[in-house]
Order: C-alpha cells, then structure tokens, then sequence
C-alpha cells in the first residue's frame, strides 16, 4: 500500500448526534482559560476551554471561540490578546467569565500587562500573544498567536470533564 487510506467506509453525514458528538469531546479533560483582550469599547473576556500549543519555534497557540459569542467581533479587531489559564481555585471565575451580558471585569482583580492586555492578577498563567491568523472552524473562529509575554504561578490547575469544573490535586 501506498500510504493512501481507503474512505469508501466513511459516510459523508455523521451517524451521531450532536449531543453524543458533546458528550465524546467532554471526556477529553482540557484546562480552563479566559482570553481577553482590549476591543473598541474596553477590556472583554471569555471562558475558553479550546485552547492548545500548535508550535515552540515560532511560539505559536491557539483559541477556538465560538461564533455565537458576544465578544467575538471585539476579539476580531484586537490585534492581540491574552490567555489566562485558571488555577484549581477559579471554577467561580470561569463561570462568571461563560456567562452572557454579565460585567466581566468586576468579577476578579486584573492589570493592563506591558503589552497593554487586560490579564487576570491570579491566573495560574498568563500568555499574551499578536494576532498571527484567524481561521473558519465550522461553528468556531481559531484565533492563532504568536507568544509574546508570558508568567506562571505554581498552583493546581483547573480542568473542564464532562461539562463540570473538576481539580486536580498535587499538580502544581
């Protein structure tokens, strides 16, 4: 064989529902973010649970953001932003980030970084990053970013299973 893979098997329409596609993808554990940044009327923010390294040489990450989200034209105009990963101790801070209409930045202390982005005082840690490309996700925009800044604090993390806050202990 020639290294090709045969796809007479796969169906072109799913054989699930998207409620069942959820329930697959939450048992993937994944850390809890908020990524903010500065769009034309001030500092905006949302939880983010789609969050990855994509690449260390250019240092390069990604958020996918929903396309329903409130602050999503902002974060399209931003030429940067930062993402702030939670610790064990900030589920109330997630959820009050995921929540529609609500003022976000009264919630938990913050600070404009050097880099002129909102980013949380007790994040676990914070990588501030330009804009490098946006991408169409299907129902998601992938925001990629080139790493500029960065910090870390030594605490659990706070991890997203199954729809629900979860800690793990011991990890930092």
């Amino acid at each position: 064989m020639d290294g090709a893979v045969d796809l007479a098997g796969f169906e072109a329409d799913a054989a699930f529902s998207e409620r069942e596609l959820r329930d697959a993808l939450g048992s993937f554990a994944s850390g809890v973010t908020i990524v903010t940044a500065v769009g034309p009327r001030g500092p905006v923010g949302l939880t983010v649970s789609a969050f990855s390294s994509v690449s260390l040489d250019p240092p390069l990450v990604l958020v996918c953001v929903d396309r329903r989200c409130g602050s999503l034209s902002a974060l399209e105009a931003a030429g940067a932003f930062a993402v702030n990963v939670l610790g064990a101790e900030q589920a109330g801070i997630a959820a009050h980030y995921a929540r529609r209409g609500s003022e976000r930045f009264g919630e938990a202390g913050w600070r404009l970084s050097g880099h002129d982005l909102p980013v949380l005082d007790e994040a676990l840690a914070v990588i501030e990053c330009r804009r490098h490309a946006v991408h169409d996700g299907g129902d998601h925009r992938i925001f990629i970013g080139r790493v500029v800044g960065l910090s870390r604090r030594a605490a659990d993390p706070l991890l997203l299973f199954q729809g629900s806050y979860r800690a793990v202990e011991g990890a930092g």
